[in-house]
């Protein structure tokens, strides 16, 4: 049974659809618009720094309790872990002119994350390397998928150098953010209304976000009983986390509540010295010594968000399958986070995404035989 899938984007949805696939005898193509792989992934470190450490500036934690997909394939991947340090206080700051408050949690009062040795970009690469050498792609922007009336499929695509790629396939997995798929890839005959109106309406997750990592030699703030959690009202980080390495070097990162559009408009510089100060104004003016810090603004990046992202999310998105109708029906499958109703958001949702998409296409096989 080999029949040639091409697979549009190389984040974990992407990447672990193509190992199932070549795990089953599966022929595919997996066409990434990126220079690397990973889509919303990202574990990078200071160019000048390396040994401080990698550091998420995507995804960080997995959570072992009720994410049992993730949670085997990195035991099945052999890949290093360890638990997201929470120990000892976390600080409320909810006054412009008012210290922030310090509280002890109640032990085991949160649900216990885990993280990765060497970042998320550790598992990206571990699925990876169980995927034939040459079925990967990148600087290969899929532009147009067209369907003929004999039922052949031909995708084409822009590559980097300015020429354009045309392969054909049996069926086309989408693992990529639902708008990106209804704003940047024509298809032909066009996708139902009702269709595009749920691609649509899928926020792109962590697409309005942006990450800052500061990175110092030590945790210093566990030396005087801190977690390095802390809640903020006043900003422009919203909620902090301790994002040191297991060992050696310090790191703190935040979620903004600032929202996208005001980043926007402040820029990168004075966006990261308001982030700056809030560290000193939380954890003391140690936090002034930074050794690096690192900062991702995902509404930047063309090949996850478009302009509607930019709008804040008020609650968690409805995510789910689009609808299935029409030519298009049997022909292409949706996968990536957005499209798992229950992990929707998560890297198990990815996950679970990828494999729902390998039994459609091996069901559409075995009904082919």
């Amino acid at each position: 049974m080999s029949n040639h899938i091409v697979i549009v984007g190389a984040g974990l949805s992407g990447l672990r659809a193509a190992s199932l696939l070549s795990a089953r005898g599966i022929e595919c193509k997996v066409l990434e618009a990126r220079d690397r792989i990973g889509g919303r992934v990202l574990s990078t470190s200071e160019p000048n720094r390396p040994d401080l450490g990698k550091f998420d500036l995507g995804p960080t934690w997995f959570w072992p309790q009720y994410e049992s997909t993730i949670t085997n394939l990195v035991k099945d991947l052999n890949l290093g872990t360890f638990v997201q340090y929470t120990q000892g206080a976390m600080l409320s700051e909810r006054f412009q002119n008012k210290p922030p408050e310090r509280y002890v949690l109640p032990e085991n009062s949160g649900e216990r994350s885990i993280r990765l040795i060497g970042g998320v970009q550790s598992l990206i690469d571990a699925v990876a390397n169980t995927i034939p050498s040459r079925v990967v792609e990148l600087e290969t922007r899929v532009t147009a998928i067209r369907l003929d009336e004999a039922g052949a499929i031909t995708v084409e695509a822009d590559l980097a150098d300015g020429k354009r790629k045309i392969v054909s396939a049996s069926a086309v997995i989408l693992a990529l953010p639902p708008r990106i798929v209804a704003c940047h890839i024509e298809f032909s005959p066009s996708l139902s209304a009702n269709i595009i109106t749920d691609l649509e309406s899928k926020p792109t997750w962590m697409a309005g976000q942006a990450k800052a990592v500061a990175i110092y030699d030590r945790p210093f703030w566990r030396e005087t009983g801190l977690s390095g959690f802390a809640t903020s009202w006043v900003g422009p980080l919203q909620e902090i986390h301790d994002a040191s390495p297991e060992s050696g070097s310090g790191a703190l990162f935040g979620f903004f509540g600032m929202p996208a559009k005001t980043r926007r408009e402040l820029g990168e510089d004075n966006v990261l010295k308001l982030v700056t100060d809030q560290f000193v104004r939380l954890f003391d003016p140690s936090a002034q010594n930074l050794r690096a810090i690192l900062y991702k603004e995902w509404f930047r990046d063309s090949e996850t968000a478009v302009e509607e992202d930019l709008d804040p999310l008020r609650d968690f998105p409805s995510y789910g399958q689009p609808p299935k109708s029409g030519a298009w029906e049997k022909k292409i499958i949706f996968a990536g986070t957005e499209t798992n109703s229950q992990f929707g958001g998560h890297l198990e949702g990815a996950l679970l995404a990828a494999e729902q998409a390998v039994f459609e296409i091996t069901n559409l096989n075995n009904k082919s035989l």
